[in-house]
């Protein structure tokens, strides 16, 4: 098992976890899944309401807390994979700068340097 980010581990295609990830957090932004939790909700309401036994209610209540696991763990993954995303933007940007400040290497040059930490790779 690799527990390092999907970002960091390169290739040229995404492997299975990551197309996962991805298709589930489209569906998890769908009317269809907010739909879904609409009645899910009402569901735990009405199983409360109707003061049903005390295993139907731990059930509901233990349906509504894997969903907002498994929500919360999607929530990481996606965050995780646009702050990757904007990092590689922004290096890419600091460098294109570097490469026009090639000529003039000023404060800002030593600035975008450091940003992108040409040092370490060299």
């Amino acid at each position: 098992m690799r527990t390092e980010h999907p970002a960091d581990r390169g290739g040229p295609r995404p492997g299975k976890f990551e197309r996962m990830a991805e298709n589930a957090s489209n569906f998890t932004s769908s009317p269809v899944f907010f739909g879904f939790c609409l009645l899910l909700v009402a569901g735990v309401v009405a199983v409360h309401i109707a003061d049903v036994s005390l295993t139907w209610k731990i059930f509901a209540g233990e349906c509504m807390t894997a969903v907002t696991l498994l929500l919360l763990a999607l929530l990481k993954n996606s965050e995780l994979r646009s702050e990757r995303a904007l990092q590689r933007k922004l290096d890419a940007i600091a460098a294109a700068l570097l490469e026009a400040q090639q000529g003039e290497p000023g404060k800002a040059h030593e600035d975008l340097r450091s940003a992108i930490r040409l040092e370490e790779e060299t």
